[in-house]
């Protein structure tokens, strides 16, 4: 790892409060595993192998089986995912695809995202597909190297 921000005083700083944000997302009504999918699939299409693994991890330990955690990358060609979490996959997708998608999300996934998840848990939506992407851009910029992160070692921290 190139620097280590939580031993920089302003770091740590702001570090702390963009963890505060990722709390009041998990705190939510959305299920963790939908948004520990959620996370992982920005991940994966990030490139942030310090992510993929925590989020993998999560999962497992979660109780959610490696078929589905596998899956996640190939949503779109599985049948393991609910109506409700493909829309979920999608919104994720479009909002990290930002510069291969130059409309974002479109009003289709919109309207599926609507149709399944209320205001406060379309807020959760939008604030994790935001907080995961830019916590992918500091792990790689960082050059965080995944397989050395501990399942539940976030919520330790959220404490």
């Amino acid at each position: 790892m190139r620097f280590d921000l939580m031993s920089n005083e302003l770091g740590a700083k702001i570090g702390k409060r963009f963890a505060n944000v990722s709390v009041a997302i998990m705190q939510s009504s959305l299920p963790r595993v939908l948004l520990e999918m959620v996370e992982l699939r920005a991940s994966q299409i990030n490139g942030c192998g310090y992510c993929v693994d925590a989020h993998t991890k999560e999962l497992a330990h979660g109780g959610e089986s490696a078929t589905r955690i596998n899956l996640v990358a190939a949503w779109r060609e599985s049948n393991v995912f609910t109506e409700a979490e493909r829309a979920a996959l999608a919104f994720a997708e479009e909002g990290t695809r930002l510069a291969d998608a130059f409309t974002g999300v479109s009003d289709e996934t919109w309207e599926q995202v609507r149709k399944h998840y209320d205001d406060d848990q379309t807020a959760a939506l939008v604030y994790v597909v935001a907080m995961i992407n830019a916590a992918n851009r500091l792990g790689v910029i960082l050059q965080m190297p995944g397989g050395s992160y501990e399942a539940g070692a976030f919520d330790k921290l959220a404490n």
